[in-house]
């Protein structure tokens, strides 16, 4: 606080606390020297992005830049390492200041005029954006990670998470508050699990520090992550963000979609009889045995003349316990539901979860068990879709190693029907929003590349998807300060059914759109993911696989290891021989592995219609043909949503990536 303020403050006490008597001139003059001193204290002060908070890394070998506001012309100075640097800001109380390049090291202090950053690391910075599938916590894929996630820290990692947003009137200059976080077991559920696993791989090939800025939104499309000045060749995206473009029209669809769901979910409770029973309906004393068995895998509770059941679902087994298991804490494994679930163990609320991604894992004390008959309750509500528990996920009761499996027969009965709730407006899809409020408030950092796990949104319309990519990479590196940013790239994993026949697939169409990219945009790599998908879950656990393969990428193009095999097979060329067609891959992709039946290709004649084809590998290129094809034009390999068992890979366990390919006229 202010000298003169603290000083006027003991006087006003002291005159307070006497009982001499102010005139009306003198509180006049005390009031004039208060309210002096205090437009002193309340001067602005030198303010710093919230990026720069401590424990942050800043990119080494590469300029720095340091920028903030304060009053116009005001004079900024910043002590860093030693040595000062100074400037002034201008009319509208901006400045910026650029210090030279600096090798990796640390921890450091940064003085701004009285403010102070402490714990700085000089090492590589890594922009981490996309939709769940990079938002996705290491906490979730701990059941396959466990003992790494909790046994593994290192302080010479950090990472931060910008908050979200999604504002559509122009480019914002700063986030709210933002807290770097060093690699501890504490924090590292917090991380996002392929930043988690690619920070690691990436401290373990430089030594370096590694800083790790994610700004992604499950759910959101690519266009959202596109600036205005990227989107001028798509003026129909700018159309679709001007129709949203209104804070009351935002705010009354947040409110109208706020009031929907109240009134849906409170008319849910209302009617739903398992709630409102004589004895309720997940109570351990309620005789079920006039309930339905039903198969919770099969559709068949879930429809009705063919029309969706949605509302409340209730279901329930029983499960024996010895005296020794009911002893013991358990961990009771539901899969996973579409969309919400409550669930009770003997009368006994337990967990609850109100989307249908998140596996259902759910902690009960031994306190709520006895041996004997136990009786598990799950509450399943459906709002709009399919409901149903996913298959071949776990349904158990984990006891200290053992496992109890639940079985696939389960009492049902109907709580509540209702209609689907009406679809709320995904604002974090409209076109420029995440890029004003998420991207460009990070314009003026360096980042050694950029990972980029996004596309599930856009499977709809993947013809498109090539040259939106394209023009938002091209337009990141331009806004960003640096040409020649290295990007990553993260196909689709597979996902869904096979299907038996060959199809039209968006997931991959838009697959070929990345891969094209990937070819086509100077420094821009893709990361193959086609064999490490889960058909039923469209977020897969093992992102430490795919980091892995990531980290390949970068160790070639951006740490120079020429003899790193980054790639598995990419086909560079087709040509048609005797009915035949001879596929060609990149030197050093192609060293093939054998395989005894090379599976996921198919050809089409000049009427377009695909067939399944037999392929062999001869001498690191792939013959491909159908004999009911006798000229083939396009040949298809792995293009389905979840291209089940193929096996093109090289010898370096690499998968080749889906492709098509046209003969050339």
């Amino acid at each position: 606080m202010n000298k003169d303020v603290n000083a006027h403050l003991v006087i006003q006490q002291k005159i307070l606390g006497g009982r001499e008597m102010i005139n009306s001139k003198c509180r006049f003059v005390l009031l004039a020297l208060l309210t002096c001193g205090f437009s002193v204290w309340t001067e602005a002060k030198v303010k710093l992005p919230a990026i720069f908070s401590d424990g942050m890394v800043l990119q080494r070998e590469q300029p720095i830049k340091i920028w903030g506001t304060s009053d116009a012309g005001e004079k900024v100075e910043i002590t860093f390492k030693k040595k000062k640097y100074s400037t002034k800001a201008d009319e509208n109380g901006k400045w910026l200041v650029v210090l030279p390049s600096i090798k990796a090291g640390g921890p450091y202090e940064m003085n701004v005029n009285d403010l102070s950053i402490k714990d700085i690391l000089i090492g590589d910075v890594w922009l981490c954006s996309g939709q769940s599938n990079m938002e996705l916590t290491a906490a979730r894929v701990t059941d396959m990670f466990r003992k790494e996630i909790e046994s593994y820290s290192n302080p010479m990692i950090r990472y931060v998470k910008t908050p979200y947003g999604n504002d559509l009137h122009g480019p914002k200059d700063d986030l709210s508050r933002m807290d770097w976080k060093p690699l501890t077991t504490e924090n590292a559920p917090s991380f996002s699990a392929l930043a988690y696993f690619f920070a690691k791989e990436m401290y373990n090939e430089t030594k370096v520090p590694v800083g790790i800025v994610n700004s992604s939104w499950g759910g959101s499309s690519v266009e959202a992550w596109m600036s205005e000045d990227a989107l001028q060749a798509f003026p129909k995206k700018l159309r679709e963000r001007d129709i949203f473009n209104s804070d009351e029209y935002r705010a009354l669809a947040n409110k109208c979609n706020g009031m929907m769901s109240d009134l849906w979910n409170t008319t849910l409770y209302k009617n739903d009889k398992g709630l409102h029973a004589p004895v309720c309906w997940y109570k351990s004393e309620l005789d079920d045995s006039d309930w339905k068995t039903v198969d919770i895998f099969s559709s068949d509770w879930a429809i009705n003349r063919g029309n969706l059941l949605n509302g409340a679902h209730w279901f329930r087994q029983h499960v024996s316990l010895t005296k020794e298991q009911a002893s013991k804490n358990i961990v009771l494994r539901l899969g996973c539901i579409r969309d919400a679930d409550s669930v009770f163990v003997n009368g006994s609320f337990v967990g609850t979860t109100a989307y249908q991604y998140p596996p259902r894992i759910y902690k009960i004390p031994a306190s709520l068990l006895h041996a004997g008959d136990n009786t598990i309750t799950v509450r399943l509500i459906s709002y709009g879709g399919f409901p149903g528990f996913v298959k071949d996920k776990l349904y158990c009761m984990a006891i200290d190693g053992d496992t109890i499996n639940l079985s696939n027969q389960w009492k049902y009965k109907l709580g509540c029907e209702l209609p689907s709730k009406n679809g709320d407006v995904s604002f974090q899809n409209i076109p420029t929003g995440m890029y004003n409020s998420m991207i460009s408030p990070l314009r003026n950092l360096s980042f050694k590349g950029t990972l980029w796990y996004q596309g599930e949104t856009n499977t709809g319309k993947p013809d498109e998807y090539e040259a939106l990519l394209t023009a938002m990479i091209n337009d990141w590196r331009t806004k960003l300060g640096n040409k020649d940013l290295p990007f990553f790239i993260v196909q689709l994993a597979n996902f869904m059914q096979t299907h038996p026949q060959p199809v039209e697939s968006g997931w991959a169409g838009l697959r070929e759109a990345q891969r094209q990219v990937s070819l086509k945009v100077p420094n821009t790599s893709l990361a193959v993911a086609i064999d490490l998908g889960e058909w039923n879950d469209i977020h897969p656990l093992n992102k430490k696989e795919l980091a892995r393969r990531i980290s390949l990428l970068t160790k070639k193009m951006v740490y120079d290891h020429k003899d790193v095999v980054c790639n598995g097979p990419i086909c560079k060329s087709m040509t048609v021989e005797n009915g035949k067609i001879i596929l060609s891959f990149e030197d050093g992709t192609n060293n093939l592995m054998p395989v005894d039946h090379l599976k996921g290709f198919a050809v089409a004649g000049e009427d377009g219609r695909f067939k399944w084809a037999e392929a062999v590998i001869e001498n690191n290129k792939v013959i491909v043909w159908n004999n009911e094809i006798l000229r083939p034009v396009k040949v298809r390999y792995a293009w389905d949503d979840n291209p089940l068992g193929v096996n093109l890979k090289n010898n370096a366990g690499l998968p080749a990536s889906p492709f098509q390919m046209t003969l050339e006229k």
